[in-house]
């Protein structure tokens, strides 16, 4: 019981590293099929390749989801794990979970290019995009600050993409800052 990542020990000042994504994932990937394939009132077909893609939409929708465990599992045994979010369905809002008298803030965001293409295609606002989707991050933790760096370090050595995406901030709210601007979730 004493393993159990509750959040209760989050404060003000607390880093958010995520572990990138894959891609879509699982979350909003109904959304993702309506505005991007013709079958279901789209404008591509399913194995067109648009511009900025490495393969077809097909396939980038549909790229396997990342397993995070093992990872996890290894910065677990070494350092204090304060919080976990798998930024899967309802994306950014899974935070609001862990929030007490604080909120997250959130600043460095590299969606890969399908994201790009779903929010152009289905004129989706920025602010949908990030409670629909992971925006190119698809796992994240909450750990003290302190130890940030040896984190990172362990993950590179794990061959995780990952890098600090947040904090733990005063203001309770969940508040994205991307593409100069802010948007409260």
């Amino acid at each position: 019981k004493k393993d159990i990542i509750t959040g209760q020990n989050l404060k003000p000042g607390d880093i958010v590293i995520g572990f990138r994504s894959s891609g879509v994932h699982s979350n909003g990937l109904t959304l993702a099929r309506k505005v991007l394939f013709k079958k279901w009132g789209g404008k591509f077909d399913a194995f067109e390749k648009p511009e900025g893609l490495k393969k077809s939409l097909v396939y980038e929708c549909l790229e396997p989801t990342k397993i995070y465990v093992n990872p996890f599992l290894k910065i677990a045994e070494r350092f204090e794990i304060l919080g976990a979010i798998h930024i899967t369905g309802d994306a950014y809002l899974k935070f609001k979970k862990l929030m007490r008298n604080f909120g997250f803030e959130f600043f460095n965001f590299k969606p890969q290019p399908v994201f790009n293409l779903i929010q152009e295609a289905g004129k989706i606002s920025d602010k949908e995009m990030f409670r629909t989707f992971n925006m190119g991050w698809g796992f994240a933790i909450v750990v003290k600050k302190e130890n940030v760096n040896k984190i990172l370090d362990l993950l590179e050595k794990l061959k995780v993409e990952a890098e600090v995406i947040g904090k733990v901030s005063k203001k309770r709210k969940i508040i994205i800052n991307y593409q100069n601007k802010k948007l409260i979730l």
